[in-house]
């Protein structure tokens, strides 16, 4: 109970901070592992050609990547970078960065259910090719079946 009225009394005290840490999320792909296979999406700022002509290949494609459990995280050296459209803490961004190994230039990379890189590309990439790709995978194959 003292462990409540101290919490609710932060909260009433210093409410800006209980908000700024709400935003922008902190990220673990590892809480992703299993349920979603993930399409990073890197460049150095949304204004790259590469980058825009890939959102525009993208567009129209929400149920294809919602029946494939397929998540779109938008990596940015310049700018907000995001998770299916919410933003990201700066600091999960450089940890993505490192672990799968992205520069600034831009690149795309297909990570499977598992957690590891299954395609990299470092020009913008037909949908139809991922989903192929993406449909080929045995778990995907399962999935087909079971629905």
């Amino acid at each position: 109970m003292t462990q409540l009225i101290l919490l609710l009394l932060t909260l009433f005290i210093n409410p800006t901070t209980a908000i700024a840490k709400q935003t922008p999320a902190m990220l673990n792909l590892q809480s992703y592992q299993w349920k979603n296979r993930l399409l990073l999406v890197s460049a150095s700022s949304e204004n790259t050609p590469e980058y825009q002509q890939q959102m525009q290949l993208f567009s129209n494609q929400t149920a294809e990547f919602a029946d494939r459990d397929l998540l779109l995280i938008e990596l940015f050296a310049n700018g907000t970078s995001r998770i299916n459209g919410d933003p990201i803490n700066p600091e999960e961004v450089t940890q993505i960065k490192q672990q799968f190994n992205i520069g600034d230039d831009f690149s795309l990379i297909l990570v499977g259910k598992d957690g590891t890189a299954k395609r990299r590309e470092t020009t913008p990439v037909k949908p139809t090719a991922i989903f192929q790709q993406i449909d080929a995978m045995p778990m995907r194959q399962q999935e087909m079946r079971s629905q």
